[in-house]
């Protein structure tokens, strides 16, 4: 048991009032240094909080020349198990120095730098007890009465538990409200993007347009559209690298110039090269939308399409032959230009459908790692074929859920399908 008199139990009482009177990380920190340095009658003093991603402590509080905190700290930063701060943290324990520049381990550099002179110093490990973790280290300089004893130090270390754990509290708790800021603004962004998928289809008679898209995280790298037009519909999927809230962006992006070039009335080819376009100029190497667009004309029958990346899309017809469908030109942004010269053309027959289906989709995993597959999901949309096509596709939805088994998914989920009804 410590050996700490009732007079200074009482002030380390005060302090620990003190320490818990918030929680904003940096006034704790803060109240930390000006408690050290009063309570052990020192000059100044300095905390260094710990950054487990880096393996090094930072210097987050310290006073200055006048005894007061300074408003901005240089960028100190010790690697954990250096010098005098990071040994004192990798081993845990106090190091007291009585006459720093007698100790071949204190760096004078800052001395010389400031003008300041650094007689004898006490460096703290705090470490918060309860849970065995390092949050930081505290050095205290220069005690008025000469070096720091051992009651110093006995102190020091009662201070520094209390300390650690209203830090690594603090920390906590700001990290908490962090996480449910960020939480929210995803779900502000999910409802943004959730907002540009259709809830309701072109109506254009002979024909069934529908679609649905399940995001793996709170936004999607995945959209759809279907924009009504005088002759039918311009259709799209699109599949941006990765899920999240940066893909999620660049597949919006894409859909976005989608509408105002359907507005311009655009022509086919030339839109998917000025989205290209677009694209390229707005995003990195790393980043690209795969898509599939097509120009419906409802009276012929016929899907003029392009696939940017875009494949497999699965060409089911009336008597259950099978097309499957690649992609044309690569995906958008990674080239300036996609040098389209020719759209491919679907003859749409009495009873055909058209799926196009993101990677998401047959690529999604059961629990021992085997993928859905494009197979399967094209046994599904035959079988229903007598189904309304918004039917088909919610059993997909179910069947792909089910074989997933609750499995996390890999990738956004999203498929549009487009089927001639008329005789």
């Amino acid at each position: 048991m410590l050996d700490i008199s009732s007079e200074q139990i009482g002030r380390i009482l005060e302090v620990c009032r003190v320490l818990g009177s918030t929680d904003e990380p940096q006034a704790v920190i803060s109240r930390v240094a000006d408690c050290l340095r009063d309570i052990l009658d020192a000059e100044r003093a300095t905390v260094f909080e710990y950054r487990k991603s880096d393996d090094e402590l930072v210097a987050v509080a310290a006073h200055g020349p006048d005894g007061n905190l300074m408003e901005t700290i240089d960028d100190i930063r010790v690697p954990l198990g250096k010098g005098i701060a990071g040994t004192a943290g990798a081993d845990r324990c106090i190091i007291n120095i009585p006459d720093a520049y007698a100790d071949d381990r204190f760096y004078r550099g800052i001395d010389e730098k400031t003008g300041y002179r650094t007689r004898n110093l006490l460096t703290i490990p705090l470490v918060a007890v309860d849970v065995d973790e390092l949050v930081g280290v505290a050095q205290v300089l220069n005690r008025r009465d000469g070096p720091f004893g051992d009651g110093c130090e006995r102190i020091a270390s009662a201070l520094a538990a209390q300390s650690a754990v209203a830090m690594r509290r603090a920390r906590l708790l700001t990290d908490r409200l962090e996480l449910v800021k960020l939480q929210h603004d995803l779900d502000i962004a999910r409802d943004i993007q959730t907002a540009t998928f259709p809830t309701e289809f072109p109506e254009i008679a002979g024909w069934e347009i529908h679609g649905w898209s399940m995001p793996a995280d709170a936004t999607g790298g995945d959209a759809f559209d279907a924009v009504s037009t005088p002759s039918g519909a311009i259709l799209m999927v699109g599949d941006a690298t990765g899920h999240g809230v940066g893909p999620a962006i660049s597949v919006t992006q894409v859909r976005s110039m989608l509408r105002m070039a359907v507005r311009l009335q655009a022509p086919l080819l030339e839109m998917v090269e000025e989205l290209n376009q677009q694209l390229w100029q707005d995003t990195s190497a790393m980043q690209f939308v795969t898509a599939w667009f097509a120009d419906l004309d409802a009276n012929s029958g016929r899907l003029t399409t392009i696939a940017a990346g875009h494949g497999p899309m699965m060409l089911i017809r009336a008597d259950g032959s099978i097309d499957s469908l690649d992609a044309d030109v690569p995906p958008l942004g990674v080239l300036n230009t996609l040098g389209v010269s020719d759209a491919t053309v679907i003859d749409m027959e009495p009873g055909d459908l058209l799926a196009i289906p993101s990677d998401g989709i047959f690529e999604a995993m059961d629990t021992d790692g085997v993928m859905y597959g494009v197979d399967r999901m094209v046994d599904v949309l035959r079988s229903t074929s007598d189904s309304p096509l918004d039917a088909s596709l919610q059993t997909l939805r179910t069947d792909i859920e089910n074989f997933r088994n609750g499995e996390p998914a890999q990738d956004d989920r999203t498929i549009l399908a487009v089927r001639r009804s008329d005789s």
